[in-house]
């Protein structure tokens, strides 16, 4: 132990209550910022999980062409719009099997989906609603996304072994009052056809659970009498953070319009971003109060080891010993705040982690999710440093400018 961090803990010691107080704050304010960011972060990542297995990293839709000038809607089979950019779109992917070639090509896509979209009035023995029919293909879509490990009731087996068989949302299911081996009719172009409820799937977001309805493909097509192409084809990524510069590079070889989950989802992961930064910044007032009072506590030590301090003076301490003194006493209170509160955030952690929730709406949990993640514990660390360092240095300074026959006449300031 050097010289000088003796002499601070000394201090330090002198005011023992006034330094367990700011001890303290700076433990709770630690431990609370890692928890906030946690549960923040958290729910976050289990947002984007989800709608990554649901929706896939990249859509890729309809098919554009550059025009010189805008282009307004015609009236052909196609249905055209000319966009701000001078972008005619054409509804759908014309050759879905020309696209999911060109793909291969491309080293991040881990799965591609083809999916055949429309609207369908879905009537059971007890009430009648509107849903959209997804055709797939079963064992490709379950590559691009997390309908495996999304069936609530019911197996995917009797799906695959009946070509008439229906996999419905939960939401859907429960609002129409049926379950699975029950039947059901999809109205469409004035022809009722039916269709038995093989699963019964949960993806967590209302939204799509309410009105999502899986078909095999060659049923798809037959019902919507689309006999070819599709509406959008559906990807995943091995690194699902690359999807905007992927999709970027997609519409430029395909000519088809690429939507990344960064894109699709902006507004959501805006609010989540704002939340985690509103979280940080409001507790991170409970440091900077611990700081402040840190700050009065060193203030008050400079006013009574004036005496002190002119005798190290005396006996060759220079201005800058002077100053390590003091901001030795910041630090041993920083360590020792900041290891407090990361044992207090993480067991806080671990104890929201259980604790029941019921969330029904962009995803779906009946727990606080939380994320464990070291950024969280340096970003707090580096708050409390910042704050205690500064609160340390006026003071520091302060002593530093002491000088012993200023404390002799009583001059000094």
């Amino acid at each position: 132990m050097t010289p000088n961090l003796r002499i601070a803990l000394r201090f330090l010691l002198a005011r023992k209550r006034s330094m367990i107080m700011s001890l303290a704050g700076i433990g709770f304010g630690v431990g609370f910022f890692i928890v906030t960011q946690a549960q923040t972060s958290g729910f976050e990542n289990f947002f984007i999980r989800t709608i990554l297995g649901t929706n896939g990293a990249i859509r890729i839709e309809d098919r554009f062409q550059d025009t010189l000038r805008s282009i307004d809607a015609g009236g052909g089979s196609g249905f055209q719009v000319a966009d701000r950019e001078n972008r005619r779109y054409v509804e759908g992917v014309e050759d879905p099997r020309l696209l999911r070639e060109a793909l291969a090509a491309f080293p991040n896509v881990s799965a591609v989906s083809e999916v055949l979209r429309g609207n369908v009035l879905i009537r059971s023995p007890l009430r009648a609603d509107s849903a959209q029919v997804y055709g797939i293909h079963l064992e490709d879509h379950l590559g691009a996304s997390d309908l495996g490990r999304q069936i609530l009731r019911g197996d995917l087996q009797d799906f695959r072994a009946n070509p008439t068989g229906l996999l419905i949302g939960y939401a859907l299911a429960r609002r129409l009052e049926v379950s699975v081996g029950d039947t059901v009719i999809l109205e469409v172009h004035g022809e009722n056809r039916r269709y038995r409820v093989s699963a019964i799937y949960e993806t967590g977001v209302t939204d799509i659970d309410r009105v999502r309805l899986f078909l095999h493909m060659t049923e798809a097509r037959s019902l919507l009498r689309r006999p070819s192409g599709a509406s959008f084809l559906q990807l995943n990524l091995f690194d699902p953070d690359r999807a905007p510069q992927e999709a970027t590079r997609l519409e430029q070889v395909l000519g088809h319009s690429a939507v990344s989950w960064q894109e699709r989802e902006k507004v959501w992961l805006d609010v989540f971003r704002a939340l985690r930064v509103s979280s940080a910044l409001t507790v991170s007032t409970i440091i900077l109060i611990s700081g402040l009072g840190m700050f009065n506590t060193l203030a008050m030590i400079v006013m009574e080891k004036t005496r002190e301090i002119a005798i190290l003076r005396s006996m060759g301490y220079t201005r800058r010993d002077i100053s390590r003194i003091f901001l030795w006493q910041g630090g041993v209170v920083l360590a020792a705040g900041t290891a407090i509160g990361c044992l207090l955030g993480a067991v806080v952690t671990y104890g929201v982690s259980r604790l029941p929730i019921r969330i029904r709406g962009i995803f779906t949990t009946d727990h606080f999710v939380v994320s464990w993640d070291l950024t969280h514990y340096f970003a707090a660390a580096l708050t409390a440093t910042v704050i205690v360092m500064i609160a340390s240095l006026i003071p520091a300074r302060r002593a530093a400018r002491l000088e012993p026959g200023d404390v002799i006449r009583g001059t000094a300031q």
